[in-house]
């Protein structure tokens, strides 16, 4: 069988997000692959010095990046077997994945789409445009089951395959006690709701004046996070901006707790990072989190925006340790099944799956142009309407 051509068109690292991280664990994973080659199609190419300035112009800067990522779809595109799209939700699924999907149908190469947003079922509810595309592509692949119910109500069938954890990149720690360290890592916009957080944090100070918050990440609402922190006479939180995912990574083991408080959310890789260093999660139960956390298993989860229920989760945590080292243990078993070597093969057989069926259908097709006679029930790729 001969190797596949896949181009994954996605975010580069140059955006510190989960679409980014992930489309880099499968372009690393398929590196020096026999079965798959595997390159990347930024949606976010850097600019040309002439025009670096728009960088910082809101705009400016999304129209300079749309017309370089588009100009350059069909040359980056070509010789692929198959195109992989990351997708995220209302005006980025127009500017990124619908361009992608539109040059690869015009080239007539398959097409996955990876839908990654929590927000999917407000998207879908309001778009007809985001029900129509999705409705035909080759294949929707999703990270959760929740997806695929969210997917499923607007009868769109789809594959979930979960994200990809690489256990070789964290160092597990150990913990006999759990101390009122605290790291949160969910950027500072209104889904994720860190107001939550930080008023949670509140009244653990109130029961450990020592305690110590650590909110990494930036965003609209960074001025006003801030400001309550400071309305709440908090001591020893530290904002510390925007982090590469290793320098997260270097401050993981002085935290003994992860907290986060979302709204909204489908299957954050924040959990899954925190599952794989030994650092229990306290986490809302919102979109996908129940369908990997298990309150007691494998984490603690709260009510949306309920700060009282997170703060005692919290608490229980340092008073009970031997609750948080089981948590943690089952914890690091729920990654086990979300590592590449599981993943791979679940990937693998999807491209090729995707891939034969359109050759097929190609066949077909040609078969019945040659025969002057046209079939009235063709067949079908999954995920074609």
């Amino acid at each position: 069988m001969h190797t596949l051509r896949v181009a994954i068109v996605a975010p580069s690292l140059r955006i510190l997000g989960g679409q980014a991280i992930q489309a880099d664990h499968l372009l690393r994973g398929w590196t020096n692959d026999a079965d798959v080659r595997a390159w990347l199609v930024p949606i976010n190419p850097a600019p040309p010095k002439y025009l670096r300035w728009t960088r910082d112009v809101k705009y400016a800067r999304t129209l300079v990046t749309e017309s370089m990522y588009t100009s350059k779809l069909l040359l980056q595109l070509r010789g692929a077997d198959l195109v992989h799209v990351f997708s995220a939700s209302y005006w980025s699924f127009l500017l990124a994945p619908v361009p992608a999907i539109a040059a690869a149908k015009a080239m007539g190469i398959p097409v996955i789409l990876n839908y990654h947003s929590g927000e999917a079922p407000d998207h879908l509810r309001r778009s007809a445009v985001a029900r129509a595309v999705l409705a035909r592509v080759d294949r929707n692949v999703v990270p959760s089951g929740f997806l695929v119910d969210v997917f499923k109500d607007f009868g769109i069938p789809s594959t979930a395959i979960g994200n990809v954890v690489d256990l070789g990149r964290f160092q597990f720690r150990e913990r006999r006690t759990f101390a009122p360290r605290i790291l949160s890592t969910r950027n500072f916009e209104a889904l994720y709701n860190v107001a939550c957080t930080i008023r949670a944090f509140r009244r653990i100070q109130d029961r450990h004046p020592d305690a110590a918050l650590t909110l990494v990440g930036g965003g609209s609402q960074e001025r006003a996070l801030k400001t309550l922190a400071a309305d709440l006479n908090l001591k020893n939180v530290v904002f510390t901006g925007r982090l590469r995912p290793d320098n997260v990574d270097a401050i993981r083991p002085d935290h003994d707790i992860y907290l986060q408080s979302p709204s909204i959310d489908n299957m954050p890789l924040s959990v899954l990072e925190a599952f794989a260093t030994g650092t229990p999660v306290v986490t809302t139960g919102v979109g996908g989190i129940p369908y990997m956390v298990r309150h007691l298993h494998n984490g603690m989860l709260a009510p949306a925006d309920d700060d009282e229920a997170l703060a005692v989760h919290a608490l229980r945590l340092i008073d009970e340790p031997a609750l948080g080292q089981s948590i943690v243990r089952n914890a690091l078993s729920s990654c086990e099944a979300l590592t590449w070597p599981t993943l791979r093969g679940q990937w693998l057989g999807l491209y090729r799956d995707v891939v034969a069926a359109a050759s097929t259908r190609r066949t077909f097709g040609a078969a019945s142009d040659a025969s002057g006679h046209v079939a009235t029930n063709p067949p079908s790729g999954p995920g074609e309407s």
